[in-house]
């Protein structure tokens, strides 16, 4: 903005017929006739243009939007808000109040509770990838692994995305450390063990027994993380009649500790890790392949058929046939 000041000066030259005489505000000695001249200065004043307004972090952005009392207060009463408020970037999939308010009656209040925070920092930390995630990366995406150690699913469909069953109900909110999209629903991350996980599936009563009789119960319910290539009960079916009662058998309980330890790789390896791999170790020690090929990935010669079981300890992909070390 311009701000235009004008100075005026009113300089009086004037002489009168007679030399001496007085003409207003100056005396002159002059002949020359009594004048008025006027002359004006303008000068420029710049003012500087108002800075842009700073971006807000990511807690102030959802505190000032005043649909998110209940996830600011989750976030006060899991010891995250010096996190939100670092340098990041982060990227917040943010449940609006209306979002925790489907969850059962009691669960936010119990979550609240200084018992529980743990438990309620994993739930937080399931809702934020790392980095600056835009909409526009994200529709390219099949899923992301979260700050907490899991991955959400992410499905675009008919122009809508859902991140694990929530909808993305708003876009690219974006604060000085990360961006925001708003979701309709509060993700909960798995909170089943891999042995847990399997039984509840139904589809791996086989696979369990095993690992009851081989003794692998407590280490596969331990914090890991492992990536289990779980044969299913028709997997097992395959196998020559007599084996799998062969190897539950006390006496066999090494060599089935073996084969169960070769569908074991230690650490979690997601299906977008696994196909960038050629081979990886187990816990038995040795090797399976990985192959991908345009009908899919294998495994030694076992089919993968089901991805990315989530559990609290690991991920589990499923295979259609036992695979032997």
């Amino acid at each position: 903005m311009k701000t235009f000041i004008a100075l005026t000066v009113a300089a009086m030259l004037a002489s009168t017929a007679n030399a001496g005489k007085t003409c207003k505000l100056n005396l002159i000695g002059s002949k020359t006739p009594c004048q008025l001249s006027r002359t004006t200065y303008t000068t420029t004043a710049y003012s500087a243009p108002a800075p842009a307004a700073a971006k807000a972090d990511i807690v102030d952005t959802a505190v000032s939007a005043g649909s998110f009392k209940t996830l600011v207060a989750a976030v006060q009463a899991a010891g995250l808000v010096n996190t939100l408020k670092g340098d990041g970037p982060f990227t917040v999939f943010a449940p609006t109040d209306s979002a925790f308010a489907k969850l059962p009656r009691g669960t936010v209040e119990s979550l609240l509770r200084p018992e529980n925070k743990s438990k309620l920092q994993a739930i937080l930390t399931y809702h934020v990838v790392p980095g600056k995630v835009y909409a526009s990366d994200v529709v390219k995406l099949s899923g992301a692994e979260t700050v907490q150690g899991q991955q959400v699913d992410i499905i675009v469909s008919d122009g809508h995305v859902t991140v694990d069953g929530a909808h993305v109900v708003k876009a690219d909110i974006e604060t000085s450390n990360g961006v925001i999209h708003v979701i309709d629903t509060v993700l909960i991350p798995a909170e089943k063990d891999i042995v847990d996980t399997a039984v509840e599936a139904g589809s791996f009563k086989t696979l369990v027994a095993a690992v009851g009789a081989a003794g692998l119960v407590d280490t596969l319910k331990s914090d890991g993380p492992f990536t289990v290539f779980a044969p299913t009960d028709d997997a097992f079916a395959k196998l020559p009649d007599g084996t799998i009662a062969n190897l539950l058998k006390p006496e066999n309980k090494d060599q089935l500790a073996a084969i169960l330890a070769y569908h074991v790789v230690p650490g979690k390896l997601l299906a977008s890790d696994v196909v960038k791999v050629a081979a990886a170790k187990t816990a038995n020690g040795k090797s399976v392949s990985v192959k991908v090929n345009g009908s899919g990935v294998l495994i030694d010669s076992a089919n993968v058929i089901a991805t990315d079981i989530e559990a609290s300890n690991g991920v589990i992909h499923v295979i259609d046939s036992v695979i032997l070390p």
